[in-house]
């Protein structure tokens, strides 16, 4: 028998590394929502994926570098301002931990920049995932399905699967906006996943009663509409929106009144949603903390140092911004600020002018925006999920300016 007439033998398949990288990728968006034990599988995940990734080499846009360079003056800052109390176990472990968030934000930066529309897809639709299994634990947990659940339950506010009940709720708006935008652009497909899966995330975000999440949703969705509304093509787009927004409107509403006929709901709600609390007001509340914190903040070029605002104040600062000036000193605080400015001009320029990511970035820059705004009230310097969607911002600008440097090719 010739070699002619043997059967042919199926070439072997390449080793795909590429998939596997953004198999990984995924799980760790996946991932994301489970972080009531330290270290969290995201932590491990995150890891293996930037290794994985690092080993096939990659290139950092010029676009990312304000990013890249903001950041770690930032973290540096902490470092600087950590170096009275190297010996202390706290601020040096806050500190490492705060080099490491950065790297992920930086990651995610340069890796959204490469294979753009496939890794946003699959961010947001991993991301969705990850707050479906966060919504059913805070539901089922608050509503006692599985017992009485008090470790997943604070003060009679849904918290599971994570530590603290604003944590929660901060993490489910993005999902809230990508789902919503979904409805509003008219992809109905999945149309019987997607309006389940939108009701469970929305419950659990109620019943974490956390006003800054309430507010943060409602400004991110404005924002969602009035970016659909100005980029729309044809003035029946316009139309769609507007009406599916009154939609979504009605509904939420009527939801919200069907909630608050239970008494004990509606005297819990109207308790939360006051714009302050106890601990708020006084001298020694936190705004009179913050507010006394500036003068001797102007006085500090390394700030109080890492962990301790806390040991003048009894309290930590609330206050992502007045914390990166104590915990970060004038470097870390001038250059968060900066990175606060800087992401919002290149974020709102993604938003309104035409490119293929326009609309995954109104979802992700919308979410950004919003953190930034909840930094005026709690400390979010060290949330994962903040840094997946400020890289995101970043990730997509360089991807962005790549397109318009070859000549702006058919989305």
């Amino acid at each position: 028998m010739t070699d002619a007439s043997l059967p042919a033998r199926a070439a072997p398949r390449p080793f795909a590394y590429g998939r596997l990288v953004d198999l990984f990728f995924f799980l760790t968006i996946c991932s994301g929502s489970v972080v009531f034990i330290e270290p969290s599988p995201y932590d491990f995940l995150i890891l293996v994926t930037i290794g994985l990734w690092a080993l096939g080499g990659f290139t950092i846009h010029r676009a990312v570098l304000p990013l890249v360079t903001l950041l770690s003056l930032w973290a540096f800052g902490g470092f600087l301002a950590l170096i009275p109390y190297w010996n202390e176990e706290d601020p040096v472990v806050f500190m490492f931990h705060t080099a490491f968030i950065v790297t992920t934000g930086i990651f995610y930066a340069v890796f959204l920049s490469q294979k753009t529309a496939t890794r946003l897809e699959l961010l947001l639709v991993g991301y969705s995932a990850s707050c479906v299994l966060a919504a059913a634990i805070a539901v089922t947990s608050w509503m006692g399905v599985f017992g009485s659940g008090e470790d997943w339950i604070r003060d009679g506010r849904a918290m599971a699967p994570f530590k603290d009940p604003n944590v929660l709720g901060s993490y489910l708006v993005t999902s809230v906006i990508y789902l919503v935008q979904r409805l509003l652009l008219g992809r109905m497909r999945h149309l019987w996943l997607v309006l389940p899966s939108l009701a469970l995330i929305v419950a659990a975000l109620f019943l974490s009663f956390s006003r800054g999440s309430w507010a943060a949703t409602i400004v991110s969705l404005t924002m969602i509409v009035g970016f659909l509304i100005f980029t729309a093509d044809t003035r029946q787009m316009r139309l769609r929106v507007l009406a599916g927004s009154l939609v979504v409107l009605i509904v939420a509403s009527t939801a919200l009144a069907g909630a608050l006929s239970v008494p004990s709901l509606r005297e819990f709600f109207f308790q939360r949603a006051a714009v302050t609390q106890d601990y708020d007001d006084g001298p020694n509340g936190r705004f009179g903390n913050q507010m006394r914190s500036i003068p001797m903040l102007l006085d500090r070029p390394l700030g109080f140092g890492p962990l301790r605002f806390r040991l003048t104040f009894d309290l930590d600062p609330h206050n992502s911004y007045i914390n990166a000036f104590a915990s970060n000193g004038w470097l870390g605080g001038f250059s968060y600020l900066l990175l606060v400015l800087s992401t919002c001009f290149v974020g709102f320029r993604q938003c309104v002018t035409r490119h293929p990511w326009r609309r995954d970035a109104q979802v992700l820059f919308a979410a950004t925006f919003v953190f930034f705004l909840q930094g005026l009230q709690i400390d979010l310097d060290h949330w994962r999920f903040y840094y997946v969607s400020l890289g995101a911002v970043w990730g997509i600008e360089a991807a962005r300016r790549r397109w318009i440097a070859v000549g702006r090719p058919a989305a």
